[in-house]
């Protein structure tokens, strides 16, 4: 089997993997609803299933780019959500708690749809990733960056037991806020997955920074645009800002806008509330332990993955094991922030909705450092 049909062979195992979680999310939310143990028993099977799929995707994959495939954006993410169901799978055999995946498998779902955005495309690796650092450091980055995520899974589970969705505050208008953003990325996979099929990829000319002469593919209709020759978009920005970009999260957020608003009118609910409902077997100091547990288990990888070996391989690749880049800054960032966590849950008695808030905030940052990062700050990460 050559590598073009090893490839075929991984996306088709991707893709199986992704509607078994889908169809897991079924008699994982009856279980929520049935006193038998059937359904989350069924849901848990298909769950383990789907996560063998994921797993032949990578081992396939790997076989056939002849590297680990971690080395761009739509590689890194997918391990990312598919390393979220296996943190899932390793929190079930601690607590046996069926409903963690109701919510985890959901935001496994919407992070490799998003991944899915990227190109699959093979590319030859750049001499700085041509190491088995990449192996060691990205897989360790995205295993601890996945566990650590479960505690915002539960983080959101834990709000939504303990708050009286049904009043304004300050702390549900914050929950509603994160509700929105993920109900944004979905809008960014859709919108993303509609332009893929109904239009062509837009090339614009464009002069840089340095006043040269140079091209950008919009993969979505351009909205947003640096100045052009051919007076393509809406609006015009300096060419200072990377303009494909910021018109993709443009589009993320008028799509998951206009997604949300309907969502409102159709159930005259907010998703807090439409979401309530499934917390009501839930224990909340359960989830806050699951929580905590998380952080314990994903914050000394993430130590070793994301600053030790990273470090390590810095000074391999560019004979300094620190260089203040800003990937290497916001590693940095989620270290200090778990670490005085884990120190104010520890010395402080930090437990429960400020437990559940800080694990919010930890994901954001995680979101922060793994995507725009990458994306938008430009560093030697900037390839990813």
């Amino acid at each position: 089997m050559d590598s073009q049909q090893l490839l075929n062979v991984s996306n088709n195992l991707l893709l199986c993997g992704f509607i078994l979680l889908l169809i897991a999310i079924v008699p994982l939310g009856l279980s929520v609803k049935s006193n038998k143990t059937l359904f989350g028993k069924l849901g848990i099977v298909i769950t383990y299933a789907a996560f063998i799929l994921q797993l032949g995707y990578f081992i396939t994959r790997w076989v056939a780019v002849k590297h680990a495939p971690v080395s761009n954006m739509f590689e890194f993410v997918t391990f990312f959500g598919i390393m979220l169901i296996g943190g899932f799978i390793l929190i079930y055999h601690l607590y046996k708690q069926v409903i963690v995946g109701l919510f985890v498998i959901p935001i496994s779902l919407i992070i490799i749809g998003y991944g899915s955005a990227f190109s699959s495309e093979v590319s030859p690796l750049v001499p700085s990733l041509i190491s088995n650092w990449l192996t060691i450091h990205v897989i360790t980055v995205a295993i601890s960056s996945a566990i650590l995520s479960i505690s915002f899974a539960t983080g959101i589970m834990y709000l939504l037991k303990v708050l009286d969705v049904t009043k304004k505050s300050i702390s549900t208008r914050s929950l509603e806020f994160v509700l929105y953003c993920l109900v944004v990325v979905i809008g960014f996979v859709g919108a993303s997955t509609v332009f893929s099929f109904a239009m062509e990829p837009v090339t614009i000319a464009y002069k840089d920074v340095q006043g040269n002469e140079s091209t950008v593919i919009y993969e979505m209709y351009p909205l947003i645009v640096t100045e052009n020759h051919d007076q393509v978009g809406l609006l015009t920005i300096s060419n200072k800002i990377d303009a494909a970009k910021l018109n993709s999260i443009a589009w993320a957020f008028i799509v998951g806008t206009v997604l949300y608003i309907v969502l409102r009118l159709i159930t005259r609910k907010s998703i807090s509330m439409l979401l309530k409902p499934l917390t009501k077997r839930v224990n909340a100091n359960l989830m806050d332990e699951i929580s905590y547990r998380a952080v314990v288990i994903g914050f000394p990888l993430f130590a070793l993955g994301g600053l030790l070996f990273a470090m390590i391989w810095a000074q391999i690749a560019w004979g300094r094991f620190w260089g203040w880049d800003p990937k290497e800054v916001w590693a940095l960032i989620t270290f200090l922030f778990y670490a005085a966590m884990l120190h104010l849950r520890l010395s402080k008695s930090w437990e429960g909705e400020k437990t559940a808030w800080m694990t919010i905030i930890g994901f954001g940052i995680i979101i922060f450092n793994q995507v725009f990062v990458n994306l938008v700050i430009a560093g030697l990460h900037s390839y990813a």
